[in-house]
């Protein structure tokens, strides 16, 4: 099948030492909430963030001196970029680094500061792709693949060597999948060590290329997914055939699937992780049934979230779970009245964020003010009482939102 488990051995003996063994747990919280036995990788502590650097550094090591001495280019939406760009460093490599344009500016800043020359072309993945393809052939660069490569998959692979050897029950690995290198070597180290283990990959429902492919299906895709790492439109030519014989199945998530496990995470586990990296988490939050009653590894593939996103994923959690609330409220217009409501709410233990008083642009009656309220509350219970308490006291309350 082109990858075998005797490479991703060979794989993790060559780099070993070179990228970090990461924490490999049992989260708790995570499995009273899902139902499952949840054990997570956390690839989102090495170096640059994310596991590519094991693929990465698995096909550079492989390269011939001669090779070295033309350098290398690689098409990445940021991780595999940024782990290329690293190790050649290290190496002593030249490096050029071809991202689509809106490739988030955290993953482009941090593939400059190792060295890189990069060169943001094209919408996605694949219009970076064929210009870095092209770019290897005129200026003689070597080409490292972030996936359709079989060192580069190998190296992948070394992450299930790592969980089975640290919990060696597992009933199930759940990866997140792009252009499926990490799946395809996963599932050769997982099934070439335990047979009977299932394989899952979970794609983005906008930037669905794999399961489309294994159904034979015509490739349909969103604009954008918050999980641009995994947002590839054609699945490898290595890695689909791997993929069709040894996954399971693969499961879609959507958008809001995907920034609640961000956001879980982050209070949970107290960990950043990106949105490509919080797919597999989604997938199990959306299919309990499916996973209930079975041990499970999630691998936190990458941490590298653009903080604005990372801001806008916990402002919206926060609103979601009633903590941040906007109440709209009529009240009479006379001296005093505001700092009364305004009591009301302290009194209920809320505090209060914002305060917006207009009388001109409404349809209330005269002698009477339109006030917005945003509050932070404790969660929608806590609402309720802070509603409630203003309506006892005559408070009429026009919209919450929550």
């Amino acid at each position: 099948m082109g990858v075998t488990l005797q490479d991703v051995e060979r794989a993790a003996e060559v780099i070993r030492g070179r990228v970090e063994v990461t924490p490999c747990a049992r989260s708790r919280t995570l499995s009273a909430i899902t139902g499952a036995d949840v054990i997570l990788k956390f690839e989102n502590l090495q170096f640059t963030a994310s596991f590519k650097e094991r693929g990465a550094l698995a096909k550079l090591l492989s390269l011939t001196g001669e090779e070295r001495g033309r350098g290398v280019v690689a098409m990445s939406a940021g991780n595999h970029a940024q782990a290329v760009a690293y190790h050649a460093q290290q190496l002593g490599i030249r490096t050029v680094i071809v991202m689509p344009r809106r490739t988030p500016s955290v993953k482009v800043e941090h593939t400059r500061a190792f060295g890189a020359e990069v060169i943001l072309h094209g919408e996605g993945f694949q219009e970076a792709d064929v210009f870095g393809t092209k770019l290897a052939a005129e200026r003689g660069l070597c080409l490292v693949h972030p996936y359709d490569d079989p060192k580069v998959i190998a190296g992948q692979g070394t992450i299930a060597l790592e969980m089975l050897e640290a919990f060696p029950d597992l009933d199930v690995l759940v990866l997140s999948v792009g252009g499926g290198g990490l799946i395809s070597g996963n599932a050769v180290a997982a099934k070439g060590l335990r047979p009977g283990i299932e394989v899952v990959g979970v794609q983005a429902e906008r930037f669905a290329s794999m399961r489309r492919a294994l159904d034979g299906e015509p490739a349909v895709f969103g604009r954008s997914t918050m999980a641009e790492g995994i947002a590839v439109t054609e699945p490898g030519r290595l890695t689909l055939p791997l993929v069709r014989e040894l996954v399971s199945d693969v499961l879609l998530v959507g958008e809001d699937d995907i920034e609640k496990a961000v956001l879980l995470l982050l209070e949970v586990e107290k960990t950043v992780v990106e949105g490509a990296g919080a797919a597999g988490l989604a997938a199990l939050l959306k299919n309990r049934d499916r996973f209930a009653g079975r041990r499970v590894g999630l691998v936190l593939t990458g941490g590298n979230i653009d903080l604005l996103i990372l801001s806008s994923i916990i402002q919206r959690g926060l609103v979601r779970s009633g903590r941040l609330v906007r109440l709209l409220l009529e009240v009479q217009d006379f001296p005093g009245n505001l700092a009364e409501t305004a009591r009301l709410i302290g009194d209920a233990h809320a505090n209060i964020i914002e305060v917006r008083h207009q009388r001109s642009f409404t349809n209330l009656p005269l002698q009477c003010a339109e006030v917005e309220f945003v509050l932070q509350t404790r969660g929608l219970d806590h609402v309720h009482e802070v509603v409630d308490r203003l309506t006892q006291e005559g408070h009429k309350v026009i919209s919450g939102q929550t």
